[in-house]
């Protein structure tokens, strides 16, 4: 009955919630190619552009808190369509941005549209999936993200093959035609996604008995419960977590980012460069498919983030330290596949402490530092890259960040065991 009822959550939620996620990351990396034709249309320098790509995470991090906390208030389906929406208004009003104030303005309201999402989802799920399937279920939901790279670029490209159709420019039609998506979406999860395992008929009596009563218990054993959800936000044990879901975010922004740069090196065209830039992010979701399910054998998590975390890192070591372009592609698909691996066994771990709203605002807080990874990771790869005249110095430090998760990870099981 077990297997049958997460069976049923599983189709229930996820792949509607995974395309959500999808459209997100295509929604918020679309400027890499709207930006070929934004420069010469409205002026966009290299310094604006920059500086309005990672606005968009001051946004994320100033909004994400209070976004989820809504989100607990309200109920998942109500707001999550409230998120869908704005964002996806956002990337469409984008398409009339006219020089770099606006384009910076439009790219903060985006990020602070889009905060909450994914922390609440996670929140989401945690009401719905006990602890030991949580991470299956969070790493087909991060499946979206590698998938977001398999598929968006071709989209955007043949996007911006639009050029001057009603008097629009191609990377107009790129902002109007890729938020449409998530605004019809936001509709469609406010009307089939579920509430609350007491509102649907689709589990029977003892289906939903075993799940209420599973969830119940489990949250009977969690130590961080705060009548204030906010005073979870000073709990030790969270800001730990936090500074470890940092390495993250750093490790795969500057890792994605970069890689097209990386593979330039090889002297192939902008078509290969995109068809290669794809291949590591297949063993991603091969490693969020395998390894997930894995764990979900009872097998102890703690113990396997260092294990994917030292993968990635000697991928990325093993990428720096050969001039072979075969092998280079070969441990870049090694660094993917442990480095998404480890991410749904990391999110398994914030909701076994926090309850309630204080899990909302702690999952949250969790991924809103993590994103300043998206900050952390490209800058200081450029920054050692352009003291260096090497790239492979960046993979270097790539890989001690995923060293430190794992180090980090191991502590988690320490400390927290022990209590």
């Amino acid at each position: 009955m077990e297997e049958r009822v997460i069976r049923k959550v599983f189709w229930r939620t996820i792949p509607l919630l995974a395309l959500c996620y999808l459209i997100a990351f295509i929604d918020k990396t679309n400027i890499g190619f709207a930006q070929l034709g934004m420069r010469d249309d409205i002026g966009l320098g290299d310094a604006a552009f920059g500086l309005g790509a990672g606005v968009f995470f001051i946004g994320y991090f100033l909004c994400e808190v209070p976004s989820n906390l809504a989100l607990a208030r309200f109920g998942a389906r109500t707001w999550i369509m409230r998120i869908m929406v704005s964002w996806g208004l956002v990337v469409m009003l984008t398409a009339l941005v006219q020089g770099s104030t606006s384009f910076t303005i439009m790219r903060f309201l985006l990020g602070a549209a889009e905060a909450g999402f994914y922390p609440g989802v996670l929140y989401y799920l945690s009401t719905w999936c006990p602890e030991r399937h949580r991470p299956r279920l969070i790493g087909m939901f991060l499946l979206a993200n590698p998938m977001s790279t398999i598929v968006g670029g071709p989209i955007c490209g043949a996007l911006l093959e639009m050029e001057g159709i009603w008097g629009l420019s191609g990377w107009q039609w790129l902002f109007v035609l890729s938020g449409l998506p998530a605004v019809l979406l936001g509709f469609v999860v406010f009307r089939y996604l579920p509430g609350s395992p007491e509102d649907v008929d689709w589990l029977d009596a003892d289906e939903r008995r075993w799940l209420i009563s599973t969830l119940d218990e489990e949250q009977r054993h969690k130590e961080i419960r705060h009548t204030n959800p906010l005073k979870a936000l000073k709990e030790p044990k969270l800001l730990f977590l936090a500074a470890m879901f940092l390495a993250y975010p750093t490790a795969a922004y500057g890792l994605r980012l970069w890689l097209p740069t990386l593979i330039d090196a090889f002297e192939v065209s902008d078509f290969t460069n995109g068809m290669l830039n794809a291949v590591p992010f297949v063993f991603a979701a091969i490693g969020l498919y395998v390894w997930p399910r894995y764990i979900a054998r009872d097998k102890p998590v703690y113990p396997h983030l260092l294990i994917t975390a030292v993968i990635g890192a000697i991928g990325l070591i093993a990428t720096a330290s050969t001039s072979s372009h075969v092998l280079q592609m070969a441990f870049l698909s090694l660094a993917a596949f442990g480095l998404f691996a480890g991410e749904p066994l990391y999110w398994s771990i914030p909701s076994r402490i926090l309850v309630g709203a204080n899990a909302a605002a702690g999952l949250a807080l969790i991924n809103s530092i993590g994103n300043l990874g998206g900050f952390i990771g490209p800058w200081t790869v450029g920054v050692i890259r352009e003291s260096t005249g090497e790239l492979a110095f960046g993979m270097y430090f790539l890989a001690g960040v995923l060293i430190y998760a794992g180090i980090m990870g191991v502590i988690a099981g320490i400390w927290f065991r022990r209590q």
